[in-house]
């Protein structure tokens, strides 16, 4: 049987004793940072590929750093972790990572400074997080700005922002959210990153729109100009854009690609998946997998070593 594994304080146990305290910082101020990695399961190479380790880990030191947060291991060491995480726990299915940089002082008071950081990582199986195709609605609420909490970095804190847009849009029947910015421009899902096709061009909402810059969207984003030709534009993207568009899609960890068919209960381009995103899909999926020899280097390969 599979057993979940964890990293925690300084070494390897079993997920069920890695324990926090009560009274540990970031359980308390939401004060620590995190990513997230898929593990993707290819069942004919009996393999999981972990796609894009060093950049998230990278990614993760990177908002550590905006909060003033020191990592104790390198991106290096992170990443081989990663790896005997994986191997070690021997699930054969998808599984998600969680690395995470994080106050663990068990102290009280609102501060960054003078208080112990740790880093951990755990895994869990993870299936689809979202439909094959989904229904969006424009959260009520706003995403968080720059000049309240770094959009940037993926501190734990922000993501009650996320949450109280998911709920609401699942409440309204709806699958996921679309999120504006404090100028009412298309920022970006409640975990995800938003792009739409227009007179055949990608375009997406660039870092000024309090985005999360996203390993997956830049991915997808090297594949449609590498791969079909695609012009790629950053910019602004109005809410009712979104209604007129020709095809919508969303990318991120756990979401992978996600074809958008409705918002606001209007129908995106057909009512289908559009040519566009049904190829960028395929050339996602095949890399993720490491079934792609030209995106080869963006997996790195892990075996269970467990019995079956």
């Amino acid at each position: 049987m599979p057993t979940p594994y964890a990293y925690f304080q300084g070494g390897i146990v079993p997920l069920s004793e890695a324990k926090i305290g009560i009274m540990t910082h970031a359980f308390n101020y939401g004060t620590a940072v995190f990513e997230g990695i898929r593990g993707n399961w290819n069942e004919e190479a009996q393999t999981t590929y972990l796609f894009r380790t060093r950049e998230h880990m990278e990614r993760l030191g990177q908002s550590a750093h905006i909060l003033g947060m020191q990592m104790r291991d390198s991106v290096d060491k992170l990443c081989e972790i990663a790896v005997e995480l994986v191997e070690r726990s021997g699930f054969t299915e998808d599984v998600y990572l969680r690395p995470m940089v994080y106050l663990s002082g068990e102290v009280l008071g609102v501060r960054l400074h003078n208080v112990d950081v740790d880093t951990l990582i755990f895994l869990s199986p993870f299936p689809a997080y979202l439909p094959e195709t989904a229904r969006c609605h424009t959260s009520t609420w706003r995403r968080v700005q720059d000049t309240g909490i770094p959009p940037r970095a993926k501190v734990t804190g922000i993501y009650v922002n996320s949450a109280l847009a998911k709920t609401e849009a699942q409440a309204n029947g709806f699958d996921e959210a679309i999120m504006l910015n404090e100028n009412g421009h298309v920022s970006e899902g409640s975990g995800e990153n938003i792009f739409m096709i227009r007179h055949g061009q990608l375009i997406t909402p660039g870092p000024a729109d309090n985005v999360l810059e996203g390993i997956t969207a830049k991915s997808v984003m090297q594949m449609a100009a590498d791969d079909l030709g695609i012009e790629v534009v950053q910019r602004e993207i109005d809410r009712t854009e979104l209604y007129i568009a020709d095809e919508v899609f969303m990318t991120g960890t756990a979401a992978h690609l996600t074809p958008i068919v409705e918002i606001d209960r209007r129908t995106v381009g057909e009512g289908r998946p559009g040519q566009i995103t049904s190829q960028l899909s395929e050339l996602f999926y095949d890399a993720i997998r490491g079934r792609s020899e030209k995106y080869k280097s963006w997996c790195t390969p892990a075996r269970a070593r467990v019995a079956r």
